[in-house]
C-alpha cells in the first residue's frame, strides 16, 4: 500500500478491492502454491486481480505473485510496514 502526501492530506494510489475480490486474494493466499483452478466460480475475480499483477494465470490454475502477498498482508491481514 502507498500513500501519497499532497496538500489536500494522504491519497491512495492503488486500485479499490471490491469485497468479492479481496476475499478471492485470500483464498488464494490459502491455496499456496498449488494456486486455484480457472473454472471455479471466482474466476472473474481472479482475472481482475491478474490484471493487477497480484497472481499469475497459467493454462489451469491462478497463483499468487509476490504482489499479491504484499497486497494481501496489508489488505486482509492488516500488516504495517516498519517505517523508514
Amino acid at each position: 500500500m502507498k500513500w501519497q502526501a499532497e496538500e489536500t492530506g494522504p491519497v491512495w494510489n492503488q486500485p479499490y478491492l471490491e469485497t468479492c475480490c479481496r476475499a478471492a486474494l485470500h483464498r488464494l493466499f490459502l491455496a499456496g502454491s498449488a494456486g486455484r483452478p480457472t473454472d471455479r466460480m471466482d474466476f472473474p475475480c481472479l482475472d481482475r486481480l491478474a490484471s493487477m499483477g497480484l497472481c499469475a494465470r497459467d493454462e489451469a490454475r491462478f497463483v499468487l505473485t509476490r504482489e499479491g502477498t504484499s497486497r494481501h498482508a496489508a489488505e486482509v491481514l492488516n500488516v504495517r510496514k516498519a517505517a523508514r
